[in-house]
């Protein structure tokens, strides 16, 4: 691990634009209906609980990165094994979010722009800021964070004075009752993107105030769900049910669809400047946690020499993962269900379970 060291704000700043991600722009929720933005709310919770699982084992194991603790609890071999897979699905996803704004990228703004120019010139800049160190990632964030806040303000205002907004249409809620709401909150919305934050497990020990650990995540997932919730609803009102259900980004959609005066219109060009934003940190956290996780399990003396090799392998996934955005978004659900519930939720649950085993144990005989 470098030695370096990031700030509670730089690390709340990097937590919260990575939990927008992509999540602001694609259709989410939206197998809860008319109240997608309860079952977000309700995902939410339950990352609440799951952040208090990794503080509990970042406080048992603070000086160690996630892959560094995984060996403590689940042993060497086998521990290392996990490890591992948890670093190359941190490069999957990482691959998959290149992919995905490159796609929105080209459908949206670039039309004649080959996908491969985009996704190239995303990794790129993305390994020469990590390259720089997680410090500057941090810096580069504090300075992001508000830049996204101003957009969002601009970007809801207009939505809000453009006459399309009919809260009418959210209602009536629960119209089909809990079960579409728990269905949709759990696995789903739990894992995307409340169960991703486990890949800060590999930036926490570069915190300069571990003790408000606790303090900084949660509010990280209370803040941005509760915007993710917000924009949810924003878009049902605008763009009803039935519109948001088919579109694939119905936040670009909805913004789109200001028009005043004849004069103020084409704020969808605000959501893409969100998105570069948002999904370049998710991205770039993505990577760095594979890069100093498989540093650490080869025992590399710097994460510097893999990291383009590395980066290029993520340009080549962001390309080959899928032929289609809709065909993507079909694997989404499938890895969602069989990969990533079992590494973010079942086995930070079971490595919680072991170690307070372990702790009662070794107090009792003590």
């Amino acid at each position: 691990m470098e030695k370096a060291k990031i700030s509670v704000i730089q690390l709340f700043a990097l937590m919260f634009i990575f939990e927008l991600g992509t999540a602001l722009v694609v259709s989410y929720g939206t197998g809860a209906g008319k109240d997608a933005w309860l079952s977000i709310l309700l995902a939410m919770s339950g990352g609440i609980v799951l952040s208090f699982i990794h503080y509990f084992l970042f406080h048992r194991y603070s000086n160690l990165p996630l892959t560094g603790y995984v060996r403590k609890i689940f042993g060497k071999y086998i521990g290392w094994i996990i490890s591992l897979c948890y670093c190359v699905y941190f490069l999957y996803i990482c691959g998959r979010n290149v992919r995905e704004f490159g796609s929105i990228i080209v459908s949206s703004t670039l039309p004649e722009t080959p996908l491969l120019v985009i996704n190239i010139a995303l990794v790129l800049v993305m390994c020469y800021v990590l390259h720089l160190g997680v410090e500057v990632v941090g810096r580069t964030a504090e300075v992001f964070i508000v830049i996204l806040f101003l957009l969002g303000a601009v970007g809801n205002f207009f939505v809000l004075v453009s006459g399309d907004v009919d809260f009418h249409q959210i209602r009536p809620f629960l119209e089909h009752g809990w079960k579409p709401i728990f269905t949709t909150a759990f696995p789903h919305l739990i894992v995307f993107p409340f169960g991703e934050m486990i890949a800060f497990t590999m930036l926490l020990p570069y915190l300069n105030r571990p003790e408000l650990t606790k303090r900084v995540w949660l509010t990280a997932v209370i803040s941005s769900g509760l915007i993710l919730s917000w924009t949810v609803l924003l878009n049902t009102s605008v763009l009803g049910i039935d519109v948001m259900q088919r579109s694939v980004f119905p936040t670009l959609t909805a913004v789109g669809k200001v028009n005043l005066f004849d004069f103020i219109e084409r704020l969808d060009a605000i959501v893409v400047f969100t998105l570069l934003i948002t999904v370049f940190f998710k991205a770039s956290i993505y990577l760095y946690a594979a890069v100093i996780g498989i540093a650490d399990l080869f025992k590399a003396n710097t994460y510097h020499r893999i990291l383009l090799p590395i980066g290029t392998i993520v340009i080549f996934l962001s390309l080959t993962m899928a032929s289609s955005f809709s065909e993507q978004g079909e694997e989404g659900f499938l890895i969602e269900k069989y990969i990533s519930f079992p590494l973010f939720i079942v086995i930070p649950l079971f490595m919680l379970v072991i170690s307070i085993i372990r702790n009662y144990v070794k107090n009792k005989t003590s």
